[in-house]
């Protein structure tokens, strides 16, 4: 079933988010792609200015149904008071799949779409470049906003006011993303806080080389380089400390055949790996490091130039 559909839950809106992965190899803060996971925010009815209620099945459901904790409520807000619009009440509903804390983009899930509705109630026609500016001035950084809201492979750089932006091309149809998904979670503030406050001139000039060679690889399909674009010295060998076996994991699993790429997924836990042909080995090794270090853990094999982020009504 297509998960826009829900037939026995008519809504005035729907918003369907994809997961992302961040902080891509050397590209901290910079490089993103949306990964085919989908969340899905339906707008059920409206309710008075400033009254909400919220509905959540799956991922977050005990946390996430205060509206006061909803951070897609709080993104739409904050939308409405940059544009200046009366901010519409509303009955939302959550059908959330993109696990909390683990470095899939969920609270940019959030961002997008509490933006894209707070657009969509007030009907407003705001051009792509300012949507994504708000998302970003919300979010703090575009890396996840940006491959969440357009979809597929997002170069983005933020001064803090003015954003740029671009899409690299798609991944070829028989290359897969396998996300390894830890059952622990690392908060951003805790990943943030694991980060030294300044790093070695060598370490900024490594990843500037291998950040340039990712991207130039990826807009190429010269895919055999990906391997040392995924690499980094200025956040995975400190995040990798975050969680049981995420010091060993990527060693294990860059050189199976037929894997490209391994690199923490934003800011952890999960670790994802681009591979090229079956994932099936890729997949166990993950899960089996994890199991090893006593965790237990869940593996998807998901497309990563997913499409973006997608908003309907019942009429269209």
């Amino acid at each position: 079933m297509n998960p826009m559909n829900f037939p026995h839950s008519p809504f005035l809106l729907s918003v369907r988010v994809p997961a992302t992965s961040a902080n891509l190899g050397a590209g901290f803060d910079t490089l993103g792609m949306a990964l085919s996971l989908y969340n899905v925010f339906n707008v059920k009815e409206l309710l008075p200015e400033g009254e909400f209620s919220c509905q959540v099945v799956g991922e977050g459901a005990r946390v996430l149904s205060d509206p006061r904790s909803n951070m897609l409520i709080q993104s739409y807000l904050r939308a409405c008071e940059v544009w200046g619009v009366k901010p519409e009440g509303f009955a939302l509903e959550c059908h959330n799949v993109i696990p909390l804390c683990r470095g899939l983009g969920s609270s940019s899930t959030a961002v997008v779409a509490g933006v894209l509705i707070a657009n969509a109630l007030a009907g407003l026609r705001t051009p792509e470049t300012e949507l994504l500016r708000v998302m970003t001035t919300i979010e703090g950084h575009p890396d996840n906003v940006a491959p969440c809201f357009l979809g597929g492979m997002t170069v983005s750089c933020w001064d803090g006011e003015e954003l740029r932006y671009v899409k690299l091309p798609p991944l070829p149809d028989d290359m897969h993303v396998v996300a390894a998904v830890p059952d622990v979670q690392v908060r951003t503030v805790d990943a943030r806080r694991a980060l030294p406050k300044e790093v070695q001139f060598g370490d900024a000039v490594f990843n500037l080389g291998r950040a340039a060679l990712l991207c130039a690889a990826w807009a190429t399909s010269r895919w055999e380089h990906l391997a040392w674009g995924m690499d980094d010295r200025l956040h995975q060998q400190y995040r990798s400390r975050l969680f049981p076996g995420g010091e060993v994991i990527m060693d294990r699993v860059r050189d199976i055949p037929g894997c490209l790429g391994v690199a923490i997924s934003g800011s952890g836990p999960t670790v994802v790996a681009l591979v090229r042909g079956g994932p099936g080995r890729v997949a166990s090794e993950m899960c089996r490091t994890f199991s090893e270090h006593g965790v237990a853990s869940q593996f998807f094999v998901l497309e990563g130039t997913a499409e973006g982020t997608r908003i309907v009504t019942p009429k269209s």
